[in-house]
């Protein structure tokens, strides 16, 4: 298939990948990945368990490096050594926040090692954003999934990054939180910010981002923008894809 491009004509390709392939042991879990994202662009990746979304994601990441092609991140081509970007707001499947520390003090630590100005401000300020202030000096060990979810999100925002990689974002969100974060992509978006997102939910899919692609098998095998398309169409062709189909609407 021809690579994915969304908003191609933006003055600046956030990220891009050519011939994109991740090898790990015997096993190649990225195959021929050719994408490209603009500023103000929001682009989910529908894929089934083992398709290779979360190595995509770190390997655009900068947690892993490619086995082959390539890679540019913020115009620039990557080379050499793998490495992580402040620039690059990555939330995965693990929060990345100490459990002993309270909210505030793992945002202010991440603030500190982003060399961010005032990070314990910054911190307060945005565990406010996420709707924790009331909880910011309680260890992160003691909060709840949906409280957990909500600080790794702050964590993420803190250093206001222009790219962010999100792996299942919604998971263990109540509905409250759900509208939060709708509302902090859609706003990240119209603000120039480029986001990759990986989800299960065709909702969540329609509710925020501005194409879709799907990933089986290590390839992306279709993608499109979402105008004209609603849950039930977008549903019928995801199982289409899976069951082998020629991968077109």
């Amino acid at each position: 298939m021809n690579h994915v491009s969304v908003n191609p004509d933006a003055p600046y390709v956030v990220v891009r990948t050519v011939h994109l392939e991740k090898q790990i042991g015997d096993r190649e879990v990225l195959r021929d990945v050719s994408l490209e994202l603009g500023t103000h662009a929001t682009l989910a990746v529908l894929g089934p368990n083992g398709a290779g979304k979360t190595t995509l994601l770190r390997v655009l990441a900068g947690i892993w490096g490619p086995s082959g092609g390539q890679l540019w991140r913020f115009d620039k081509p990557v080379v050499g050594e793998v490495r992580t970007d402040a620039r690059i707001g990555y939330l995965g499947h693990q929060s990345f926040l100490y459990p002993a520390l309270t909210a505030l003090e793992n945002l202010t630590f991440y603030g500190r090692l982003w060399n961010l100005d005032h990070p314990h401000a910054r911190a307060r300020d945005m565990l406010r954003r996420v709707g924790l202030t009331w909880s910011q000096n309680d260890p992160v060990k003691i909060y709840s999934r949906g409280m957990l979810q909500r600080a790794a999100i702050a964590r993420m925002l803190l250093p206001d990054p222009q790219l962010l990689l999100l792996d299942e974002p919604y998971t263990g969100l109540d509905a409250e939180a759900q509208e939060f974060l709708d509302h902090t992509l859609i706003t990240y978006r119209d603000r120039g910010g480029t986001t990759l997102l990986i989800t299960h939910n065709v909702q969540d899919v329609l509710r925020i981002s501005d194409a879709v692609t799907i990933l089986i098998g290590g390839k992306l095998v279709w993608w499109a923008p979402l105008g004209g398309w609603n849950p039930e169409r977008l549903t019928a062709h995801y199982q289409e894809c899976l069951r082998g189909g020629k991968g077109y609407p």
